[in-house]
């Protein structure tokens, strides 16, 4: 598990909030992928479209329209954040399929802020724009009068459960393959096996390349389904 320890970049043992280590390098690896791609990959638009400003486009109008119809119109302004989260997400995920690279979202500690963010956010402003009856959201009024009670704080454990799974789901999945990959690749030293770890270490890593924007689908998708719910309780 060597390949998920922080470390100091300028050396030394210990780290506190404000030491660089190989993590927030390569966080700032993927902030200036994000530039790069979107900024620099866009800067000269043509209507015959470059490799980076198709890419760009692409990614553009496919967290757009998941946006729009989960949320609807009235989530479509909040579209910049949820496009800076998968942005991120996807390309720290890829940026982790490099050799001798450091995968980011593979910590708990990147996720859960990531996910915090989302949890305070929306229901901040659930509250922001629906006062109390963003409270109508834990109360299943379609169910008998008996069992409503129950049903409330089962959705209210499930509600503060949200940034657990959120997190966890992640860091976990991205954790599993880069490990699985190391366990194989601790196998390929031996002759007799040798071609077949090759084999497995080459088929998991096209999975993990899969995997990478899968999760970022995946918990971009769960943030639109949130905030929805901020935006629309009743529903």
């Amino acid at each position: 598990m060597d390949q998920f320890i922080i470390k100091p970049l300028f050396g030394g043992d210990t780290i506190a909030w404000y030491t660089p280590t190989n993590a927030s390098l390569w966080m700032a690896l993927a902030v200036l992928a994000i530039i790069g791609l979107l900024v620099l990959g866009s800067s000269k638009r043509a209507i015959v479209p470059t490799r980076m400003q198709s890419i760009a486009e692409l990614a553009y109008g496919f967290i757009y329209k998941m946006v729009e119809d989960i949320c609807g119109k009235d989530g479509v302004k909040y579209f910049p954040y949820v496009m800076t989260l998968f942005m991120f997400i996807v390309c720290a995920n890829f940026l982790g399929l490099l050799p001798l690279s450091f995968t980011t979202t593979s910590h708990f500690a990147v996720t859960t802020v990531l996910a915090l963010a989302v949890f305070l956010t929306v229901t901040i402003l659930g509250f922001v724009l629906n006062g109390t009856k963003f409270l109508g959201l834990f109360w299943v009024s379609s169910a008998p009068l008996a069992l409503r009670p129950v049903l409330a704080i089962i959705e209210l454990i499930s509600y503060f459960v949200r940034p657990v799974s959120h997190s966890i789901r992640l860091a976990g999945n991205v954790m599993a393959g880069h490990a699985v990959i190391k366990v194989f690749a601790g196998f390929a030293a031996i002759t007799v096996i040798s071609p077949v770890s090759v084999l497995a270490i080459t088929a998991m890593y096209g999975l993990e390349v899969l995997v990478a924007f899968i999760q970022a689908y995946v918990f971009t998708i769960l943030t639109c389904v949130y905030l929805k719910d901020a935006l629309h309780p009743s529903h």
